[in-house]
């Protein structure tokens, strides 16, 4: 059974994932944004090129499910190499047993899969931050965007990250990674680790 909302990991502080100082846009169903403007030729065009299928019938993807983001996978991409992925679609405590072994210095980008059904999601976010024995040693928050309701899974991409070098930084490290919106909707927040060596074995 799909949970609703994820509870809120207490090392999790809601200025670390939202800007305090920010006021979200009002949320809109798919009919109020197709239904405003109208006499705006350009903006109608632009907005049923936005929506596409969702704008003439309800796409629901999983009719059990009830969120609107459904969160599937996280990938860790590495050029030249299979992508290592994180389902999260199951029992996200197990995560923390998946290691992913990362070679020092190299460029990487993680790749969140997800399914958007029911209404139009805005402003989502990607917020990660790791920690090594404890300490935070750092945070990234990317703005994802704004999505409409598909079918198909879509797809957000970070830049590139390199990972640290050195004696000093090669161990292991707890990420804790939330994904949310303007509205200040959790999506899904999960806990996985990686380890850094001096060489992929």
């Amino acid at each position: 059974m799909a949970e609703t909302e994820t509870k809120h990991h207490p090392e999790h502080h809601d200025e670390d994932v939202h800007d305090a100082n920010y006021q979200a846009p009002p949320e809109k169903t798919i009919e109020e944004i197709m239904a405003a403007d109208q006499e705006d030729e350009s903006l109608r065009r632009y907005k049923e090129a936005l929506l596409g299928a969702a704008q003439a019938e309800k796409i629901i993807v999983d009719p059990n499910d009830p969120r609107k983001v459904i969160v599937k996978k996280l990938a860790l991409v590495v050029e030249g190499r299979d992508d290592m992925e994180l389902d999260l679609t199951g029992d996200l405590s197990q995560l923390k047993k998946q290691l992913f072994v990362i070679k020092e210095g190299v460029q990487y980008k993680v790749r969140i899969d997800f399914i958007v059904q029911r209404e139009i999601v805005h402003g989502l976010k990607y917020v990660q931050k790791t920690s090594r024995l404890g300490v935070t040693v750092d945070k990234m928050k990317h703005m994802v965007g704004s999505y409409p309701p598909k079918k198909e899974i879509q797809f957000y991409l970070t830049p590139a990250e390199e990972a640290p070098s050195g004696t000093f930084s090669r161990g292991t490290y707890s990420v804790s990674s939330v994904f949310t919106d303007d509205d200040k909707h959790i999506h899904l927040e999960w806990d996985w680790t990686f380890e850094i060596k001096k060489d992929w074995a």
